[in-house]
């Protein structure tokens, strides 16, 4: 039989309506399936309820509370000394404590090359820098690199030097004294030797006395005078309080006070790591010492 083109392409076009319907259909469906199935993962999910008023008032308060404490701790508290009302002298940077007139400095490779010229010329009269701690030894194997020649320059430039040694608790007492002996040539007119200790690395405190006594006992055999022992006003108290060692000389570090609290004996104050002195481009330790001039000779070798 014969179709004429006309009804062909009727028949063509009614095809591919069909087709497409059909299409559309699944798609469609799909289309639909995945919306369900999204909804169900959608209604799977638990609901989430918001932190209620208190909690995140709570929440916050802590956090600015911590927040600024850690500000006050590391950005404000090293130099509120600064703000403080100074009842001594304005000299060296610092408020100096009143009532003292022998101070002094402590020097370590820290501070970098000094210039003892401009040191000795340029300290301020009315408070003159009369001694000077120079750090020796740490532990057992290390010296401190600008010792010898700051060691030498002080006594060059007429100021009364001493040399220290910085405690450790992870090394042998004795072995840490002999390096000290070994590289500190003591000479009349020095002060007497110094043990810091700042540290007890986990030990007792009944071994680390025991170990700070082998080392003090060693170096006053050597060199035959009484050392000095240095050590922060806590730490004295809470770990060198024994009666011990109330025979020692004892150097304190008590920063950005008006006064020391400790209530034993003290020979030497650390009273701020803050100072500017003529000569030295870092900041350094200033020191005043408990007495007259008479009485700090009298501590000095002979």
């Amino acid at each position: 039989m014969m179709v004429n083109k006309e009804t062909s392409r009727n028949i063509s076009t009614a095809k591919g309506r069909t087709g497409r319907k059909a299409r559309g259909s699944g798609t469609s469906r799909a289309s639909g399936a995945v919306r369900n199935r999204g909804r169900a993962r959608v209604q799977a999910t638990p609901a989430v309820h918001p932190m209620p008023v208190w909690q995140r008032v709570l929440v916050s308060v802590v956090l600015v509370v911590g927040f600024g404490f850690l500000f006050y701790w590391f950005a404000v508290r090293p130099y509120a000394y600064r703000w403080k009302p100074c009842y001594g002298f304005q000299e060296y940077g610092v408020c100096l404590p009143s009532r003292y007139t022998i101070h002094g400095l402590d020097l370590s490779h820290h501070q970098g090359d000094v210039d003892w010229d401009q040191l000795a010329y340029h300290h301020n009269p009315m408070f003159p820098l009369r001694f000077v701690f120079m750090k020796a030894t740490e532990g057992s194997d290390l010296a401190d690199e600008t010792f010898d020649a700051n060691f030498r320059l002080a006594r060059e430039h007429g100021m009364i030097r001493g040399a220290y040694h910085y405690f450790s608790p992870k090394s042998d007492a004795i072995r840490q004294a002999d390096f000290f002996i070994r590289h500190v040539a003591l000479e009349q007119g020095d002060l007497p030797p110094v043990l810091d200790v700042e540290e007890r690395g986990g030990l007792s405190k009944e071994e680390l006395q025991r170990r700070v006594r082998l080392w003090l006992d060693r170096v006053e055999e050597y060199y035959h005078v009484t050392p000095i022992i240095y050590s922060g006003y806590k730490f004295r108290t809470k770990y060198l309080s024994d009666s011990l060692f109330n025979r020692y000389p004892y150097w304190i570090a008590h920063y950005y006070v008006d006064s020391v609290s400790y209530e034993g004996p003290w020979h030497f104050w650390q009273h701020t790591d803050r100072g500017s002195v003529p000569g030295i481009k870092k900041r350094v330790d200033l020191n005043i010492f408990r007495g007259t001039q008479a009485q700090l000779d009298t501590l000095r070798i002979n």
